[in-house]
């Protein structure tokens, strides 16, 4: 992982709050320690922010998301934002990853309705965080 700049942080606080606002601090976590788990991985960018924004991969970043406009304008006043900075900067901190390597996840309801995602393997399952399936691929 390439030192973060301040562009990368940004990235990947709007990133925490696109994807997990609704699961709190240890959602938000587990979600940046997925980023940092890539961006240490040569598979994937060595840059936070590219990881972020690399294609298809967060939802939240993709053109037709309705987070994407959300996550652009959403500013430190909202409690959630302040909440993923502090996510973000305890993930890329601390050497305890309560993923346990993760470098993917998918929302829990879809494993529940039967509508994993195609790259879905239940051998690979390294934690269930709130509404989060996280996995090592």
């Amino acid at each position: 992982m390439q030192i973060p700049t301040a562009s990368d942080l940004d990235i990947l606080e709007r990133t925490l709050w696109g994807e997990a606002r609704g699961e709190g601090f240890e959602g938000m976590r587990a979600v940046a320690h997925v980023v940092r788990n890539r961006a240490d991985d040569g598979r994937w960018p060595a840059s936070l922010g590219a990881v972020c924004r690399q294609r298809a991969q967060f939802s939240c970043w993709n053109a037709d998301d309705p987070n994407r406009r959300l996550l652009l304008k959403v500013g430190y006043e909202d409690a959630a934002f302040l909440l993923a900075r502090v996510a973000a900067a305890t993930a890329l901190a601390e050497p305890d990853d309560p993923t346990e390597g993760a470098n993917h996840y998918f929302a829990r309801h879809l494993m529940e309705k039967g509508q994993t995602p195609f790259w879905f393997d239940p051998d690979r399952v390294t934690a269930m965080i709130g509404n989060h399936v996280f996995m090592r691929l």
